[in-house]
């Protein structure tokens, strides 16, 4: 026998205002940029050799004490204290952050008086000062950090980068002064003094 009882209609679909699509797409690209920095640390972490927790009575870690020597792997997170490939994943992460985050929040205009390049990877400088705001803002962003943390990240740290890397006279002075003129170019840095060798 059929069912002839009547049907009740599907929920209706839920409609999000397209004045808060922006807000949930910038949401969205935050969180996804924050997955991808959780990562590369669980990485970080995942390949560190764990301690044994013992340490001699000269306070030197015991693998020091044994062979008089330093344990391998970088001494500091700064990226230019990495090479290989410790340094392109650190660069593909920090990548992230500056476009999934950075550049969408603090980009502002291009003009000669802020200049900015879409190759800023290709500065050293842009990378280390790029690099070290980010080491900062995982640690004022993180709750530990207290509620003050984000305003000290801009204070103390988003202000004076921006100031260096945007400079007229900075990294990008000889890179792009318009968005509509795309440029790059890595500007000469003074030759290292070599020493005279003594006859």
């Amino acid at each position: 026998m059929a069912d002839t009882s009547p049907t009740s209609p599907g929920p209706e679909p839920y409609r999000v205002p397209d004045a808060d699509l922006d807000d949930l797409a910038s949401t969205l690209a935050k969180t996804m940029a924050e997955v991808r920095q959780h990562g590369v640390i669980l990485d970080r972490l995942g390949s560190e050799p764990e301690s044994t927790g013992s340490q001699p009575p000269d306070g030197a870690p015991e693998s020091e004490a044994a062979d008089g020597k330093k344990p391998d792997g970088p001494a500091s997170v700064f990226i230019l204290a990495l090479g290989g490939k410790e340094y392109a994943v650190e660069l593909a992460a920090l990548s992230d952050w500056v476009n999934y985050l950075f550049l969408p929040v603090y980009g502002r205009e291009i003009s000669t008086s802020r200049p900015w390049c879409a190759h800023w990877h290709e500065h050293p400088e842009a990378v280390a000062r790029l690099h070290a705001l980010w080491l900062a803002w995982q640690q004022f962003t993180d709750t530990e950090a207290g509620l003050s943390g984000p305003s000290t990240w801009h204070r103390d740290h988003l202000d004076q980068t921006l100031a260096h890397l945007r400079a007229p006279d900075g990294p990008f002075a000889a890179c792009t002064t318009s968005a509509t003129r795309p440029n790059h170019r890595v500007l000469a840095t003074p030759a290292p003094e070599q020493a005279e060798v003594a006859a």
